[in-house]
């Protein structure tokens, strides 16, 4: 039977061939066309039932009543909107009649934040698709014509039914590619066949954007239910094509009772074992020393909340107030500019989030617990999240911190622990976000079973201060409460019990430390300048206007690194020229005259922005991100760029990040170039960040043009290591004193040289204490560091000489390994009066 398909929307009409996304263009999710708006409403193609509605309200699959299924999906890449200019006007099961209005759509505010408005309108259920293209139609007329199936709708089932459940084994989870092949295989079934969470959501597997609404990560358990005339054989095969893996086949553990992100309730404790004695060696993540005793800290375990609810009303009521005191809890701490401010207030966000909340109150009604609800919304988010690579850490760790607190708040529990002063914490992880919580806690060092030196967590404990180590493995996590610990992080050991003559010995040392500290921090405001004279620059890493009041207190120089990302996340649209003027103005009159190299910038599919849809990436950290996307979205780099040429600052530096080759660099500066005489102004002099060992290869090219180098020491050591930093079982080795990175850093300071150019490191290697000598010796003339660590790596550079740290840097590039390269610091510094 052919089927009269009536358009859902005015627009222009195109071929799906045209539509800028690789999925519709290429009908993965069926055949159609796409229409390209005028007005902002979708309207009912003719009488049938919603069958789903994203709960991001940007698309809807509807089921007529001759048995046509249409997904009508509206824009490219809006889920990434969240809701935001979508309003429903339907729910799923209801019936509509025939130009009723589904949902209305903000034009205005799609054009500003979306990739497209275009719209595609999909046939997932029929067949013969045809209509004409290239054409403006109008809401309500012709737009298709279909061959609708027979035998598949819902109102021709018969009621056999069959239901099986299994553990995802996708390795990227349930995303378009898996989707469509099961809703193709599920549309040549007599039944009606859905998909199941855990947590009671929901999807047709007829839909592919339904059954991407799931979020679905790997290892996520779902159950496969049909009825109607062939319910059993449509089961069997479904769960047969998702445990094939379809190409993307990863083991999938199997513990009973795994629930989503279940690193927010209490696992199942070890096997009991002997508690360690002796010493255990980790991974250096915050180089510094520290005597005291053990603190178990356990901030992510919480009882696991039941499964089934006791109620609606009950479970709303309950979730209600949890959220209310974590609320209250996190209100005044969110007062202020601080590091631990801006925590609190991306929690309270995240806390009130309208899609997060809506997905609980879903599942609530479906029967869930409160707690079961709450973790059930934030698994979709974190799943995508967690798909982007280590730079999503942060966003990450800000969702698990408030679903633990909610948790806690809905079992009875306090939200934090009192931490003794000068206490070493234990723990097989510990969140960058409650880590910042600690700042005045007087913490007096932290041991952790796993994690790597160049996780957030790391960075964070060296911009406070704290030695840290990880990757310490299981062991540590056995140390009792009250023990006594020497943790020597510079040295990569803690010694654990140790006898009472190593403990006096330990805290002569620890007082000869302080006094150290002491004298360093009397200097803090005094240039570097080596034993021959040589000075060196020693400026601070900021990311706020905060860190720059704090940089200038400790000492700094000026700033090496703005990170310009805490104006960018975190908010529906990017700020405008004239809100990054003022902030950048307000960091360079707190430097009062001092240098700030400001770095445009670095986000993309690895770091979100509401406002910046971008198709996810299975290797984010090799994908659009950095300079990157500011070329392939010039109007962000623009108004950057503009903001920039405005400020009053005569030592501001502009620095492009993730530079791979001249041409980037030569297009960005003709941007920089045309903002600047547009503006009558001068354009700040423009370097780079060399943190790809492409740049670092091809220095002596790209100082032709760059005014300066500053070595991004993070990502230039997992892209020469080919260590994910973001990868528990690779961040431990991840080491910046590497031989290959050394090597690559000589080539970065060779290069500038040949064209008269300075090379500074603003990475985590420049506040490493053993590393000082060998950046010195190499020919950095500029180090930026977390603004607690100036007065010491300044102290560090006035023991040095140049032509020692010169042999010294000479033999650490032809060692054999990062660990040969520490020990020969140690015997350099040791050596040192």
């Amino acid at each position: 039977m052919t089927v009269a398909i009536a358009s859902p929307l005015a627009g222009w009409v195109t071929a799906l061939d045209d539509v800028p996304d690789p999925v519709f263009a290429g009908r993965m999710l069926g055949d159609g066309v796409a229409i390209d708006p005028t007005e902002g409403e979708v309207t009912a193609p003719g009488p049938g039932v919603i069958v789903t509605l994203n709960p991001s309200r940007h698309a809807v699959t509807i089921e007529l009543d001759s048995g046509v299924q249409l997904l009508i999906h509206i824009g490219i890449d809006t889920v990434a909107l969240a809701g935001a200019g979508f309003t429903a006007h339907v729910t799923e099961g209801q019936r509509v009649a025939a130009g009723e209005a589904l949902i209305s759509f903000d034009m205005d505010y799609l054009a500003r934040h979306a990739r497209s408005l275009i719209t595609p309108v999909i046939v997932t259920r029929g067949e013969g698709v045809s209509g004409s293209t290239e054409r403006l139609v109008a809401g309500g007329a012709a737009l298709l014509e279909v061959q609708a199936t027979t035998g598949t709708s819902a109102s021709d089932q018969a009621v056999q039914t069959s239901s099986r459940s299994l553990r995802l084994p996708l390795k990227h989870g349930l995303h378009a590619r898996p989707a469509a092949r099961i809703a193709e295989l599920a549309r040549g079934f007599e039944a009606s066949v859905e998909l199941r969470t855990q947590d009671g959501r929901t999807a047709s597997a007829l839909s592919p954007v339904a059954m991407l609404a799931l979020t679905l990560a790997h290892g996520a358990d779902v159950t496969v239910s049909a009825g109607g005339a062939q319910a059993e054989a449509a089961v069997a095969a479904i769960v047969d094509l998702i445990e094939s893996g379809m190409g993307e086949l990863a083991a999938v553990a199997s513990d009973a009772a795994t629930m989503p992100m279940a690193a927010f309730v209490a696992e199942p404790e070890p096997e009991p074992a002997a508690a360690p004695t002796g010493t255990l060696r980790g991974v250096t993540a915050a180089p510094g020393f520290a005597v005291g005793r053990s603190f178990r800290f356990d901030p992510l375990a919480v009882p696991a909340p039941s499964a089934r609810g006791s109620g609606i009303g009950e479970e709303r009521a309950a979730l209600e107030t949890a959220r209310s005191v974590v609320r209250d809890y996190l209100r005044p701490r969110s007062l202020g500019q601080g590091a631990a401010a801006q925590v609190a207030q991306a929690h309270l966000a995240f806390l009130d989030d309208p899609a997060l909340l809506g997905e609980a109150e879903k599942a609530i009604a479906a029967g869930a617990s409160a707690g079961q609800a709450w973790i059930g919304a934030g698994k979709g988010f974190a799943a995508a999240l967690a798909g982007g690579g280590d730079r999503f850490a942060e966003r990450i760790d800000d969702l698990r911190d408030v679903e633990r607190q909610v948790l806690a708040a809905l079992a009875g529990e306090e939200l934090d622990r009192a931490v003794p002063a000068g206490a070493i914490l234990i723990a097989r992880e510990i969140l960058p976000s409650q880590l910042m919580a600690l700042a005045d806690a007087s913490v007096g060092g932290i041991c952790t079973a796993e994690g790597g030196p160049t996780s957030h967590a790391a960075i964070i404990a060296a911009s406070m201060g704290v030695p840290m180590l990880t990757a310490l493995g299981r062991a540590i996590e056995r140390v009792a409460d009250n023990i006594p610990l020497i943790l020597d992080a510079s040295k990569g050991i803690v010694i654990i019990d140790p006898s009472p003559a190593a403990q006096a010995a330990a805290a002569a040392e620890q007082g000869a430390r302080d006094r150290d500290g002491a004298a360093a921090r009397a200097r803090q405001h005094e240039a570097a300048v080596t034993r021959d004279g040589k000075t060196i620059e020693v400026f601070a890493n900021l990311g706020s206007l905060a860190d720059a009041q704090a940089a200038v207190r400790e000492g700094a120089e000026g700033c090496g690194l703005l990170r310009t990302e805490f104006l960018f996340l975190d908010r529906p649209s990017a700020p405008d020229e004239e809100e990054q003027r003022a902030a950048y103005q307000a960091i360079a009159d707190a430097l009062d005259g001092r240098p700030l190299i400001v770095r445009t910038l670095d986000i993309g599919a690895d770091k979100p922005a509401p406002y910046l849809p971008m198709p996810a990436e299975e290797n984010p950290a090799l994908g659009v991100r950095g300079l990157r996307l500011g070329l392939a979205r010039p109007e962000l780099l623009r108004t950057q760029f503009r903001a920039l040429i405005g400020v009053d600052a005569p030592g501001l530096k502009i620095m492009l990040p993730m530079v791979a080759s001249a041409s980037e660099l030569t297009e960005a500066r003709a941007i920089l170039d045309r903002e600047a005489i547009a503006m009558g102004r001068a354009a700040p002099p423009l370097g780079i960040m060399v943190e790809t060992p492409a740049a670092a290869l091809i220095a002596d090219t790209l100082a032709a043009d760059a005014a300066f180098f500053s070595i991004g020491s993070n990502d230039l050591s997992q892209y020469a290591l080919a260590m994910d930093r973001g990868n528990a079982g690779t961040a431990a080795g991840l080491d910046a004193l590497h031989p290959a990175v050394l090597r690559l850093i000589r080539a970065t300071v060779d290069g500038g040289a040949r064209h008269g150019r300075w090379t500074g490191v603003c990475g985590g290697v420049a506040a490493d204490p053993q590393a000082v000598a060998i950046l010195v010796g190499l020919g950095v003339t500029e180090l930026s560091v977390p603004p607690a660590a100036v007065a010491e790596i300044k102290q560090i550079v006035r023991r040095i000489d140049m032509q020692g740290a010169m042999i010294l840097a000479a033999r650490a590039c032809d060692a054999a390994s990062a660990a040969v390269v520490r020990e020969l610091v140690r015997a350099f510094m040791g050596g040192l009066a």
